[in-house]
Protein backbone atom coordinates (compact mmCIF):
# COMPACT_ATOMS: atom_id res chain seq x y z
CA UNK A 1 0.00 0.00 0.00
CA UNK A 2 1.55 3.38 -0.78
CA UNK A 3 2.22 5.65 2.08
CA UNK A 4 -0.37 7.77 3.04
CA UNK A 5 -2.85 6.25 0.75
CA UNK A 6 -6.35 5.07 1.71
CA UNK A 7 -7.31 1.92 -0.18
CA UNK A 8 -10.91 1.04 -1.68
CA UNK A 9 -12.05 -1.68 0.99
CA UNK A 10 -13.76 -4.93 0.29
CA UNK A 11 -15.73 -7.53 2.57
CA UNK A 12 -15.86 -10.94 1.48
CA UNK A 13 -15.55 -11.22 -2.72
CA UNK A 14 -19.45 -11.33 -4.86
CA UNK A 15 -18.19 -15.37 -6.02
CA UNK A 16 -18.90 -16.36 -2.11
CA UNK A 17 -22.52 -14.29 -2.05
CA UNK A 18 -23.43 -15.92 -5.30
CA UNK A 19 -23.16 -19.03 -3.91
CA UNK A 20 -25.04 -18.18 -0.26
CA UNK A 21 -22.29 -17.21 1.94
CA UNK A 22 -24.38 -14.76 3.75
CA UNK A 23 -22.54 -14.65 7.22
CA UNK A 24 -20.01 -12.72 7.43
CA UNK A 25 -18.07 -12.05 10.97
CA UNK A 26 -17.41 -8.47 10.11
CA UNK A 27 -19.64 -5.64 12.17
CA UNK A 28 -20.30 -2.54 10.64
CA UNK A 29 -17.94 -0.86 13.87
CA UNK A 30 -15.14 -2.87 11.85
CA UNK A 31 -16.80 -1.44 8.21
CA UNK A 32 -16.65 1.79 9.58
CA UNK A 33 -12.74 1.41 10.50
CA UNK A 34 -12.41 1.59 6.40
CA UNK A 35 -14.54 3.76 5.08
CA UNK A 36 -17.70 6.07 5.52
CA UNK A 37 -19.12 5.76 2.64
CA UNK A 38 -20.34 2.14 0.41
CA UNK A 39 -22.32 -0.53 -0.53
CA UNK A 40 -23.30 -4.16 0.17
CA UNK A 41 -25.87 -5.93 2.33
CA UNK A 42 -26.02 -7.57 5.62
CA UNK A 43 -26.06 -10.81 7.34
CA UNK A 44 -28.05 -13.45 5.99
CA UNK A 45 -28.56 -11.14 2.97
CA UNK A 46 -31.32 -9.39 4.91
CA UNK A 47 -32.12 -6.21 2.10
CA UNK A 48 -29.59 -3.94 1.02
CA UNK A 49 -26.92 -1.92 2.73
CA UNK A 50 -25.91 2.02 1.66
CA UNK A 51 -23.20 3.74 3.52
CA UNK A 52 -23.37 7.74 3.30
CA UNK A 53 -21.65 10.04 5.24
CA UNK A 54 -20.47 8.03 7.83
CA UNK A 55 -23.84 6.01 8.77
CA UNK A 56 -24.83 2.34 7.23
CA UNK A 57 -28.46 1.78 6.36
CA UNK A 58 -30.32 -1.42 5.73
CA UNK A 59 -33.35 -1.15 3.00
CA UNK A 60 -35.05 -3.98 4.00
CA UNK A 61 -37.55 -6.21 1.59
CA UNK A 62 -40.42 -4.04 2.36
CA UNK A 63 -38.83 -0.80 1.63
CA UNK A 64 -38.23 -0.30 5.06
CA UNK A 65 -34.77 1.78 5.76
CA UNK A 66 -33.03 1.56 9.20
CA UNK A 67 -29.78 2.79 10.76
CA UNK A 68 -27.48 -0.01 11.17
CA UNK A 69 -25.98 -0.50 14.71
CA UNK A 70 -22.33 -0.90 14.82
CA UNK A 71 -22.71 -4.38 15.98
CA UNK A 72 -24.93 -5.58 12.58
CA UNK A 73 -23.02 -7.53 9.99
CA UNK A 74 -21.77 -7.59 6.58
CA UNK A 75 -21.34 -10.50 4.54
CA UNK A 76 -20.39 -8.05 1.53
CA UNK A 77 -19.37 -4.38 1.55
CA UNK A 78 -17.34 -2.43 -0.14
CA UNK A 79 -15.95 1.28 1.10
CA UNK A 80 -14.06 3.91 1.05
CA UNK A 81 -13.52 7.70 2.78
CA UNK A 82 -14.60 9.06 -0.08
CA UNK A 83 -14.03 13.17 -0.46
CA UNK A 84 -15.14 13.83 -3.90
CA UNK A 85 -11.80 15.05 -6.01
CA UNK A 86 -13.88 15.62 -9.33
CA UNK A 87 -17.54 17.59 -9.87
CA UNK A 88 -19.58 18.32 -12.41
CA UNK A 89 -23.31 19.33 -12.35
CA UNK A 90 -25.15 16.38 -13.92
CA UNK A 91 -27.45 17.01 -17.18
CA UNK A 92 -31.07 15.66 -17.88
CA UNK A 93 -30.57 11.49 -18.28
CA UNK A 94 -33.49 9.39 -19.30
CA UNK A 95 -32.11 6.38 -18.20
CA UNK A 96 -29.59 4.22 -16.33
CA UNK A 97 -27.60 3.38 -19.42
CA UNK A 98 -27.47 7.33 -20.65
CA UNK A 99 -25.98 8.06 -16.70
CA UNK A 100 -23.04 5.31 -16.88
CA UNK A 101 -22.44 6.38 -20.10
CA UNK A 102 -22.18 10.74 -19.25
CA UNK A 103 -19.93 8.45 -16.36
CA UNK A 104 -17.83 7.06 -18.66
CA UNK A 105 -16.98 10.26 -20.63
CA UNK A 106 -16.20 11.96 -18.15
CA UNK A 107 -13.81 9.78 -15.60
CA UNK A 108 -10.50 8.14 -16.58
CA UNK A 109 -9.20 4.30 -17.31
CA UNK A 110 -11.18 1.50 -17.09
CA UNK A 111 -8.83 -0.43 -15.36
CA UNK A 112 -8.82 1.56 -12.30
CA UNK A 113 -11.50 1.88 -9.39
CA UNK A 114 -13.72 4.50 -9.33
CA UNK A 115 -16.34 5.60 -6.44
CA UNK A 116 -19.03 7.89 -7.36
CA UNK A 117 -21.45 9.65 -5.48
CA UNK A 118 -24.71 11.76 -7.19
CA UNK A 119 -27.54 14.05 -5.15
CA UNK A 120 -29.94 14.85 -7.07
CA UNK A 121 -33.30 15.31 -7.82
CA UNK A 122 -34.95 11.96 -9.36
CA UNK A 123 -37.82 11.46 -12.09
CA UNK A 124 -37.66 7.87 -11.57
CA UNK A 125 -35.80 5.35 -9.12
CA UNK A 126 -36.20 2.03 -9.57
CA UNK A 127 -34.97 -0.07 -6.72
CA UNK A 128 -34.56 -3.54 -5.50
CA UNK A 129 -33.78 -5.36 -2.25
CA UNK A 130 -34.05 -9.03 -1.33
CA UNK A 131 -35.29 -10.92 2.05
CA UNK A 132 -33.81 -12.15 4.68
CA UNK A 133 -32.73 -15.35 4.08
CA UNK A 134 -32.86 -19.10 6.43
CA UNK A 135 -29.94 -21.70 6.50
CA UNK A 136 -29.51 -23.97 4.33
CA UNK A 137 -28.86 -20.92 2.29
CA UNK A 138 -29.75 -21.15 -1.64
CA UNK A 139 -27.42 -19.63 -4.19
CA UNK A 140 -28.32 -15.76 -4.69
CA UNK A 141 -29.24 -16.49 -8.29
CA UNK A 142 -32.56 -18.11 -7.20
CA UNK A 143 -33.13 -15.74 -4.30
CA UNK A 144 -32.91 -12.92 -6.37
CA UNK A 145 -36.03 -14.36 -8.55
CA UNK A 146 -37.93 -13.29 -5.08
CA UNK A 147 -36.87 -9.61 -4.90
CA UNK A 148 -39.09 -6.97 -4.02
CA UNK A 149 -39.05 -3.59 -6.64
CA UNK A 150 -40.22 -0.35 -5.60
CA UNK A 151 -40.44 2.78 -7.87
CA UNK A 152 -40.51 6.09 -6.43
CA UNK A 153 -41.21 9.50 -8.71
CA UNK A 154 -39.77 12.61 -8.21
CA UNK A 155 -38.03 11.76 -5.33
CA UNK A 156 -34.50 13.94 -3.61
CA UNK A 157 -31.97 11.65 -2.79
CA UNK A 158 -28.48 10.45 -3.85
CA UNK A 159 -26.68 7.56 -5.71
CA UNK A 160 -23.61 6.11 -4.05
CA UNK A 161 -21.32 3.27 -6.06
CA UNK A 162 -18.68 2.24 -7.98
CA UNK A 163 -17.11 1.26 -10.90
CA UNK A 164 -14.54 -1.59 -10.39
CA UNK A 165 -12.21 -2.71 -13.41
CA UNK A 166 -12.88 -6.14 -15.82
CA UNK A 167 -9.67 -8.17 -14.44
CA UNK A 168 -11.73 -8.22 -10.58
CA UNK A 169 -14.56 -10.45 -12.31
CA UNK A 170 -15.63 -13.01 -8.98
CA UNK A 171 -14.21 -10.51 -6.45
CA UNK A 172 -16.93 -7.80 -7.22
CA UNK A 173 -19.36 -6.86 -9.81
CA UNK A 174 -18.01 -5.50 -13.34
CA UNK A 175 -18.56 -1.92 -14.20
CA UNK A 176 -21.11 0.11 -12.39
CA UNK A 177 -23.27 -0.66 -8.76
CA UNK A 178 -25.20 1.77 -7.46
CA UNK A 179 -27.67 1.91 -4.39
CA UNK A 180 -30.06 4.58 -3.76
CA UNK A 181 -31.12 6.19 -0.73
CA UNK A 182 -33.67 9.37 -0.32
CA UNK A 183 -32.75 12.45 1.07
CA UNK A 184 -35.34 11.57 3.66
CA UNK A 185 -34.02 8.52 4.38
CA UNK A 186 -37.53 6.39 3.89
CA UNK A 187 -36.92 5.09 0.64
CA UNK A 188 -33.91 3.26 -1.33
CA UNK A 189 -31.76 -0.15 -2.54
CA UNK A 190 -30.04 -1.50 -5.64
CA UNK A 191 -30.63 0.44 -8.43
CA UNK A 192 -32.08 -1.40 -11.14
CA UNK A 193 -32.87 2.00 -13.14
CA UNK A 194 -33.10 5.48 -13.47
CA UNK A 195 -34.14 9.13 -15.01
CA UNK A 196 -32.58 12.05 -13.96
CA UNK A 197 -33.94 15.94 -13.59
CA UNK A 198 -31.20 17.95 -12.28
CA UNK A 199 -27.79 17.00 -9.48
CA UNK A 200 -24.31 16.86 -8.98
CA UNK A 201 -22.05 14.07 -9.63
CA UNK A 202 -18.52 13.99 -7.81
CA UNK A 203 -15.95 11.01 -8.26
CA UNK A 204 -12.99 9.76 -7.61
CA UNK A 205 -10.14 7.64 -8.76
CA UNK A 206 -8.65 4.54 -6.13
CA UNK A 207 -5.47 2.74 -7.44
CA UNK A 208 -5.00 1.11 -4.09
CA UNK A 209 -7.55 -1.83 -3.37
CA UNK A 210 -7.41 -4.16 -0.34
CA UNK A 211 -9.72 -7.10 0.36
CA UNK A 212 -10.91 -8.53 3.73
CA UNK A 213 -11.84 -12.14 4.10
CA UNK A 214 -13.87 -14.18 6.47
CA UNK A 215 -12.33 -16.07 8.12
CA UNK A 216 -14.94 -18.64 9.15
CA UNK A 217 -15.62 -22.61 7.93
CA UNK A 218 -17.99 -21.69 5.03
CA UNK A 219 -15.58 -19.22 3.31
CA UNK A 220 -13.00 -22.00 3.49
CA UNK A 221 -13.95 -24.84 2.41
CA UNK A 222 -15.93 -22.78 -0.55
CA UNK A 223 -15.21 -23.69 -3.96
CA UNK A 224 -14.47 -20.33 -5.72
CA UNK A 225 -12.77 -21.57 -8.70
CA UNK A 226 -15.90 -21.18 -11.07
CA UNK A 227 -17.44 -18.03 -11.79
CA UNK A 228 -20.84 -17.53 -13.96
CA UNK A 229 -20.96 -13.96 -14.98
CA UNK A 230 -24.40 -14.67 -16.74
CA UNK A 231 -25.74 -15.65 -13.49
CA UNK A 232 -24.04 -12.45 -11.91
CA UNK A 233 -25.64 -10.00 -14.07
CA UNK A 234 -29.22 -11.46 -14.46
CA UNK A 235 -29.14 -11.04 -10.71
CA UNK A 236 -27.25 -7.13 -10.31
CA UNK A 237 -28.70 -5.85 -13.42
Amino acid sequence: MRKGVLPLSQFSTIDALMQGIYDGPATFAEVAKHGDFGIGTVNHLDGEMIGLDGKFFQITSDGSVRQLPPTAKTSFATVCFFKGTHASAVPVLKSFSALQRWLDSRMGSVNDFWAVRIDGHFSIVRVRSISRQKPPYRPLAKVAREESIFEGRNVEGTLVGFRCPPYVRGLNVIGYHFHFLSEDDSFGGHVMGCRIREGKAWWEVYRTFQMLLPDDPKFRHADLSVHDEDALVRVER
